[in-house]
């Protein structure tokens, strides 16, 4: 069975993106910090736009698995970064040898950056990335949606989620990250709630990840 992620051209760009998210730290550069309490979704993105903010190597291994076992016809992705998340969903999406991966960054930076680390990996041909917010470019988006990864503003995690409900295949897995920031509350008390159409669980992997099952629609 083909796993592109033993790839060495793959492992390769992972690396040299773990390390570099390494030496970066976690804050933006003095003077540029913008909080969501005070910013827009496009002020914080310029303040973050040389900052990796990853996913851990488990988690993306944790994507990769879940992508090829339910085989999503569209995965979508809110918050690409430098595209680390992507290359493990665009490999999954390869090794499946079928579906595709969309993804959406606000960053120009980033964007230019993304595209080319996923080119460089070999993996980019799977993958579409939508410049722009996320409320906006992902409001006509092609159901049905397998499989979501939200990992961009925490508050607006939610909000993207419920854009996303229609276009929902039965069954889809929506993956949050980081979901012991205080940001994530409103999210979480929405996801585990039964009433709102989703099986919910997390997941202790780096910062947590709470993994739902839509079972609405």
């Amino acid at each position: 069975m083909t796993n592109t992620l033993s790839a060495p051209r793959v492992e390769s760009v992972l690396a040299r993106l773990f390390a570099a998210a390494a030496e970066d730290g976690s804050a933006p550069a003095p003077g540029t910090r913008a909080s969501s309490a005070d910013a827009s979704a496009l002020r914080r993105a310029e303040a973050y736009q040389d900052l990796y903010i990853p996913i851990s190597a488990e988690a993306g291994k944790l994507l990769y698995a879940l992508v090829r076992a339910t085989q999503p016809e569209t995965v979508v992705e809110f918050g690409t970064s430098f595209g680390i998340s992507t290359i493990y969903l665009a490999a999954a999406v390869a090794d499946n040898a079928a579906g595709r991966v969309v993804t959406t960054e606000l960053s120009e930076k980033k964007v230019a950056a993304a595209g080319a680390n996923l080119q460089e990996a070999g993996v980019g041909a799977a993958v579409t990335i939508l410049a722009g917010d996320a409320r906006e470019t992902l409001a006509d988006i092609e159901g049905p949606v397998g499989l979501v990864l939200l990992d961009g503003w925490k508050d607006l995690c939610l909000p993207v989620l419920r854009l996303l409900e229609p276009r929902l295949a039965p069954g889809a897995l929506i993956a949050a990250d980081d979901i012991d920031q205080p940001a994530m509350a409103g999210y979480l008390q929405y996801v585990r709630d039964p009433g709102n159409g989703y099986v919910s669980v997390a997941f202790p992997v780096e910062d947590g990840m709470e993994i739902s099952c839509w079972t609405g629609g």
